[in-house]
């Protein structure tokens, strides 16, 4: 078997590529297990609130495997208890396996001295006895939600149901018209998962060899990112955790790599889409910058007139680099991309094939773009627009 090198000092340009592959953008991606297999290999799937062309865990599996239906990926995070959704990188869809690797984490939370919100006496338990007679429910359907439409004005039922969620006690069993939908651990967790055995040090481990295993290749910053652990919890667990130290051209800081990663060279088909900005390729900014030379920001939340390249700027993967952006709409039966920014000529033919197949995706007949970065660009991108489309 051929292996990259056998001193272990990759170039960043192997970097970059065992990335890819370990993240599903680099050779045929496993249709056999589906959006079940994307959430395995990944080990978490963000989750957000923004929809444009759908949903960020939606546009996951769609990035790797293509049109994937948008019910077939609902059913296959959520059906049979395939998966949880609790904090990891952010709240994160995570597969039911991985539920005794949280129990830190759990634990932390259950110690946890202050909250910032007050827990009326007698809620906890009225939830809790609420959910195993009625189960699973909305906190709606418990009996209140949000007083207001702040995010900080939660009523008391409210708060003590997120507080058994991160207590461990109740999970979040699917997402109903965007509302957490939750139920006893008990009854959604499979009983041989259904513990907090394991101890702190096992669970980082865990964690630290899965987090190497999703990123190919990470510096200390981005293993400790993935599952958002601090440094000194890495530092603890790493030289047991099975990954292997590396030099990596350029990163200036010590690496280690998921060994398997090294036994072959990445070859294979690089897929060309476009990526959510939650998309755990790009989820790190340094890392992002420093393994495509690529500037990564969403500016959903920063003010319409300091934006540079929109308000879900979508950055567009194409032979393995980061060659524009994208920042979508749509308007009944047509994909708008409402700025296009382009990384010169050659990425004109990429671009328009990651919008023409995104339109396809959320049944738009139609693409338009309104603005192009350079100029002398959109008469090109229309053409190749209508090529595709027409």
């Amino acid at each position: 078997m051929t292996t990259l090198r056998p001193t272990i000092a990759l170039s960043a340009d192997e970097a970059r590529r065992i990335a890819l592959r370990a993240q599903g953008f680099l050779g045929a991606p496993d249709r056999r297990s589906g959006v079940r297999g994307i959430l395995r290999h990944l080990g978490a799937v963000q989750l957000d609130t923004i929809s444009v062309l759908a949903r960020s865990h939606e546009l996951i599996p769609y990035a790797r495997l293509g049109a994937v239906g948008r019910k077939t990926v609902e059913k296959a995070y959520w059906t049979e208890t395939h998966a949880f959704e609790y904090w990891s990188h952010a709240a994160c869809i995570l597969p039911v396996e991985e539920w005794p690797h949280f129990a830190f984490r759990r634990r932390a939370y259950r110690n946890r001295p202050h909250w910032n919100h007050d827990l009326p006496d007698g809620t906890y338990d009225q939830v809790i006895k609420q959910l195993r007679a009625e189960g699973p429910l909305t906190a709606t359907e418990l009996g209140g939600a949000k007083r207001t439409s702040e995010w900080w004005d939660w009523s008391g039922t409210k708060v003590a149901v997120e507080r058994a969620l991160m207590y461990g006690e109740v999970v979040c069993v699917e997402r109903r018209g965007w509302k957490r939908v939750y139920d006893l651990a008990e009854r959604a967790v499979p009983q041989a998962l259904l513990h907090d055995d394991l101890d702190d040090t096992e669970c980082l481990r865990r964690l630290v060899r899965l987090a190497g295993q999703s990123l190919g290749v990470g510096t200390r910053a981005d293993i400790a990112d993935y599952h958002r652990l601090k440094g000194e919890q890495v530092d603890a667990v790493i030289a047991d955790s099975g990954l292997v130290p590396v030099t990596v051209e350029g990163w200036g800081k010590p690496a280690w790599a998921d060994p398997a990663a090294l036994e072959t060279p990445p070859r294979g088909r690089h897929r060309t889409t476009l990526l959510s900005p939650f998309d755990s390729l790009i989820w790190e900014r340094a890392r992002t910058e420093r393994i495509f030379g690529f500037t990564h920001r969403l500016e959903a939340y920063v003010p319409k007139q300091k934006r540079v390249y929109g308000y879900f700027a979508m950055p567009v993967l194409s032979g393995g680099r980061l060659v524009g952006r994208v920042d979508p709409a749509r308007e009944g039966r047509t994909l708008v991309a409402k700025q296009a920014t382009l990384d010169g000529p050659k990425a004109v033919p990429a671009v328009a094939q990651a919008l023409a197949e995104a339109a396809s995706w959320v049944d738009c007949t139609d693409v338009r773009v309104e603005r192009v970065n350079a100029p002398e660009l959109r008469e090109p991108l229309a053409r190749e627009l209508a090529r595709l489309t027409g």
